[in-house]
């Protein structure tokens, strides 16, 4: 009878399937019933349960057959096992990896992300090592980058699902040992007209008992980088008969040149940092009647992406939309009554604490007037072509220690909020996938920790919301900008109840929106929680800009909104060249085009080109004047909207500040016509944005560097011209590689969910064989969308592949 069943129910999935889609079928061990697995025209996968478990389970079987390659680099990541592949040079990075580990309950801490949390963890995990079975079975369905570097995928754990080793909201380190040594050089007053903090003017004095020209400032930040830093491959990491010749060498020397060149670039905040745009408009401003969502959560751009789109449907469940393949669930989408996004929100989640530790024994640190042991871990790393390596690693209280002072008898611990509980990145969305309403939903968000977000919903009976999610510790006596003790003087009081974070629901104004700008309400109780430093303003107030006076907005409405490349900055730096005199006649036309120009940040434009350069310029120029030569060598770059606050300011001010702005303007107008010539010879037609040497996407495999031009050519998605920078709302970043943006696109027309449409890039596989590794590029780099096909009849019509997975015994 059983068998019966099977067939009666593989039958109607070939039913349901289009004339002409390829099908296959496979018997896996860990499943209760079959289950089918559709395919549409964009590479989407469309997955169909009948429960629970089985529809979590088929999730991981897919993405590992779409992501295997990629699933394995997160596993290694997340377990610290990177330096089994490429030797010594990993130590960091996993050492790193396990020091931010972690290390409470597993199953109370799955359980905070769903009431069947466990479960469905435990059911992703078995059906990625499923797939990973067949692959032992089957050795070409192996991505071709195992054979290169000569390894066989490892089997995943529940443990891997709830890593924080991404550390996406692990970003306050870095920029408050940087701000310590400039309150160290120059005083808090001389320091903060150099910053653009918010909501309030946060106490810059910190803590007088820490001595911060005296911090190891190197080794404190080096665990964070090396957490977040890229796994770059070697010649020598992949297998002896892989290796390519001296041309890949060469290939390999200018790829790795690019990547110094952008960490540079971030470093002196030349590059955009991760950022996001939303959007939810009310009824009142559509044309349906009904509201209409959109959202373009901006993360490193990458092959493969850092986004998988799937459809899940089971008793229960009806979800559809994007998240990390690493995960179970949809982390932005819609279900069948409504639909989220999110963008980052600026929680500071971390302190830098300093401890006085005992001359006698230096695992001894004081906390509150006694001596208190850290707890040591014995760490040990396998190393490819070396002897193992063991590590102590050391926690106190608060966290791991990042570095220590034998000498004046002084350690240092990162405590972050990434180490509480329920603080695994976007697993908190499993709740959100099956919210029905703007109360539901609201719940929902009150599970949800990491990373910060603002998150916006709209549902089908109209209600709009924002409400900001993540775990805010609480501080009363400092601000946490700056490092400060650990003896127990400056303690966490808890943490914010989330649903006691901003929020609003269906605005008079018929629309919310965010983009990373400071939109705490003036009054907020907690705003040393909520954080200080903030992205600027533009993106939002260009979306606000266009969405206010709108009263019939569509889905194309909003795609043309989300490609919007209008730049507010140019509002403000392009008025002083207006009155320059200039006697050279190159400079002169380069002015006359960037006056004549729309501000648009278009790929074609030569004036936009110009204006790139000209607000690059601006911003090294007006920074060796504000910037005092003490903190010059920490504080490389100022901040666009502290550079234009100056211009905007200069301009209210005596006839001197003005002469001095203007002066200033010629000289980085002339800085850029000399990058610009040097970069692209004399012909000013030559300038655009996006012109062969300027704004520019090109995607490659993390190993394309490292084999022979063909396989290169086949890893390897563009060139091809971009518009828009960091400031718009197309955000691609400022330099001429986009390393930046929107790694995803989702609009969600509530009034009919089959009008809602997507983007990812470069495809849904990362198997450089597959038709679906680079087939969705040129659309997101161009503005073609993809439809997401919802209802089972559309689901049909769009059906390409057909997978049905199997019980089997065997």
């Amino acid at each position: 009878m059983r068998l019966l069943v099977v067939a009666a129910a593989f039958a109607l999935a070939l039913a349901a399937a289009p004339l002409g889609a390829q099908t296959e079928t496979f018997k896996t061990r860990g499943l209760k019933a079959p289950v089918t697995l559709a395919r549409d025209s964009a590479g989407i996968v469309h997955i169909s349960a009948q429960n629970e478990h089985d529809l979590f389970f088929a999730q991981g079987w897919s993405v590992a057959r779409d992501r295997l390659w990629q699933l394995e680099t997160w596993r290694r990541r997340a377990t610290g096992t990177v330096s089994e592949w490429i030797g010594a040079r990993g130590l960091a990075m996993d050492e790193a990896s396990r020091q931010f580990r972690f290390r409470g309950d597993l199953q109370k801490e799955m359980a905070i992300y769903h009431s069947h949390g466990p479960a469905i963890i435990q059911a992703f995990v078995d059906g990625i090592n499923a797939y990973i079975d067949l692959t032992a079975k089957e050795p070409d369905r192996l991505p071709p980058e195992f054979g290169w570097i000569g390894a066989k995928p490892g089997k995943w754990t529940p443990a891997v699902v709830i890593s924080r080793h991404n550390g996406l909201f692990l970003g306050g380190l870095p920029g408050e040992d940087a701000l310590a040594q400039v309150v160290a050089r120059i005083g808090a007053a001389a320091a903060r007209p150099l910053y653009d903090f918010g909501p309030a003017e946060p106490r810059l004095e910190g803590d007088p008992q820490v001595d911060y020209a005296k911090l190891p400032h190197d080794a404190i930040v080096a665990p964070v980088n090396a957490l977040r830093g890229a796994l770059r491959f070697q010649p020598e990491d992949l297998a002896p008969r892989k290796r390519a010749d001296a041309g890949a060498r060469q290939w390999l020397a200018r790829a790795n040149a690019e990547a110094e060149q952008i960490a540079r670039a971030r470093r002196s905040g030349d590059v955009q940092q991760e950022g996001s745009n939303n959007w939810v408009v009310s009824a009142t401003h559509t044309a349906t009647g009904k509201p209409i969502l959109a959202n373009d959560p901006h993360r490193v751009i990458a092959s493969p992406s850092l986004r998988y789109y799937v459809h899940l449907k089971a008793p229960g469940w009806n979800v559809i939309g994007g998240g990390e393949p690493s995960l179970p669930g949809v982390a932005i989408g819609h279900n069948e009554a409504g639909a989220w996004g999110l963008t980052i929100f600026a929680i500071d989640g971390e302190d830098l604490l300093e401890y006085e530790t005992d001359p006698a024994n230096p695992l001894r640190y004081r906390y509150k007037g006694a001596w208190e042991t850290m707890k040591v871990v014995s760490e040990t790393f396998a190393v490819k072509g070396g002897d193992a390596v063991t590590r102590q690693l050391r926690f106190t209280r608060h966290g791991p220690v990042i570095a220590e002072d034998a000498a004046r008898h002084r350690a240092w611990a990162y405590r972050t909020t990434m180490l509480e509980a329920g603080t695994a990145p976007y697993l908190g969305s499993l709740r959100m996938d099956q919210a029905r309403s703007w109360k539901e939903f609201r719940d929902a968000c009150s599970f949800t920790m990491a990373p910060p977000e603002n998150m916006v919903w709209a549902d089908t009976s109209g209600a709009i919301g924002w409400q900001v999610v993540g775990k805010a510790p609480v501080r009363t006596s400092y601000s946490g900008l700056l490092p400060v003790r650990g003896d127990g003087t400056h303690e966490w009081q808890g943490f914010v109840p989330v649903l006691e974070l901003p929020s609003a629901a269906s605005p008079a104004k018929g629309f919310l929106h965010s983009a990373n700008e400071m939109n705490v309400p003036a009054g907020y109780a907690h705003v040393d929680a909520v954080g200080h430093d903030w992205g600027d303003s533009w993106r939002a107030d260009r979306i606000a800009e266009v969405l206010a006076p709108s009263r019939r907005l569509t889905v194309d409405s909003m795609k043309v909104l989300q490609f919007d490349v209008m730049t507010i900055p140019a509002r403000s730096l392009v008025p002083p060249l207006r009155a320059l005199r200039l006697a050279d006649p190159v400079l002169a036309a380069a002015r006359d085009s960037v006056v004549a120009w729309d501000q648009r940040m278009a790929a074609t434009s030569v004036g936009a080109g110009i204006y790139g350069a000209y607000e690059r310029a601006m911003r090294r120029r007006v920074g060796e004047l504000l910037i005092p030569p003490a903190a010059r060598a920490t504080l490389t770059s100022l901040e666009l909207v502290v550079v234009t606050r100056w211009v905007d300011g200069a301009a209210r001010a005596d006839e001197g500040t003005v002469a001095t702005r203007d002066s200033i303007a010629a000289l980085a107008l002339g800085d850029a016509v000399a990058e610009l010539t040097n970069q692209r010879g004399p012909a000013m037609s030559a300038w655009t944005l996006g012109g062969p040497k300027g704004h520019r996407a090109e995607l490659r495999s993390s190993l394309a560097a490292l084999r022979d031009s063909a396989q290169r050519a086949q890893l390897t998605m563009g060139p091809i011209s971009m518009g828009g920078y960091s400031s718009t709302i197309w955000a691609s970043g400022n330099g001429d590689l986009v390393t930046d943006g929107p790694s995803f696109r989702l609009i969600a027309d509530l009034a009919d969910w089959e009008r809602s449409v997507g983007t990812n890039t470069p495809g849904q596989s990362a198997d450089p064989r597959s038709k679906y590794y680079r087939n969705l590029f040129e659309g997101w780099a161009t503005g073609r969308y993809f439809p997401l096909p919802f209802s089972a009849a559309r689901v049909k019509d769009a059906t390409r592949e057909l997978v049905e997975l199997r019980p089997s015994r065997r």
